[in-house]
């Protein structure tokens, strides 16, 4: 199978604080893995620095999407190399709609011109799909959205940008049972067998209607057991402690 994402013997920190210590992941094409761990084991963390956030250091280690080595890469480039990446608490920025930030988004990935008209049909096609008020599409990019909405909205720009990888970092947080279900068609529409997703979640909600195909714990900075889908319900029953080092 081909390979999308390979991160090896990853170390890294932030302020000063050692978080991740040699992490080794590898996801194919057609795949949707899925990472949980305990609180500050490192889950946020893998997600930011595969993206070069500034405010983590890498110090070792290397991050490949494809052939190509994005370790230092820029965020701005990996995200035009086809790297998404949702967030737990998605930014309100006013000035500009939901409308206009999908097609400036996916104008500066796809290099090609954009038809407004056929961009918009398709945009609401896609929110319908997911439940969302048609009114959203003109309005301040998450301003003034409920949580539910601002994490439907970044399932519909992954839909529109259809990235090779999407890292979902706890979409499902705070979301009601309707809401993780829609979410999780959402990630269902989006995945196909030239992409991969990869989930980092607390809850197994969001897992139920997904075919997932690996299950990994992040402890202490680094991934320390590899499952399929039923591990995932085993931790939501007996959690973390038989995988905690040192126990």
């Amino acid at each position: 199978m081909s390979k999308i994402l390979e991160v090896n013997n990853l170390y890294a920190r932030a302020n000063e604080k050692q978080i991740l210590n040699g992490l080794n992941l590898s996801i194919n094409k057609g795949e949707v893995h899925v990472i949980m761990g305990p609180n500050g084991a490192g889950k946020s963390t893998l997600a930011n620095v595969i993206f070069n956030n500034p405010a983590y250091k890498k110090e070792s280690g290397s991050i490949f999407l494809e052939d190509q080595d994005i370790t230092n890469l820029r965020t701005d480039e990996i995200a035009r190399l086809g790297v998404f990446m949702s967030f737990q608490n998605p930014e309100e920025i006013s000035g500009i709609s939901t409308l206009n930030f999908i097609k400036t988004a996916k104008n500066k990935i796809k290099k090609e011109t954009i038809f407004l008209p056929s961009l918009k049909k398709e945009i609401e096609q896609n929110m319908s799909e997911l439940s969302m008020k048609s009114e959203l599409l003109t309005r301040d990019l998450n301003v003034g959205y409920s949580g539910g909405e601002k994490k439907k909205n970044e399932i519909l720009q992954m839909l529109e940008l259809s990235p090779k990888l999407a890292i979902l970092d706890e979409t499902d947080s705070g979301l009601d049972v309707d809401a993780i279900k829609i979410v999780s068609k959402g990630i269902s529409m989006f995945k196909n067998e030239n992409n991969a997703v990869l989930i980092i979640t607390h809850s197994t909600k969001i897992l139920e209607e997904l075919d997932v195909n690996f299950v990994h714990i992040l402890v202490d900075g680094k991934i320390v057991y590899t499952g399929d889908a039923s591990l995932a319900s085993q931790i939501e029953q007996n959690g973390y402690s038989k995988f905690k080092v040192g126990e």
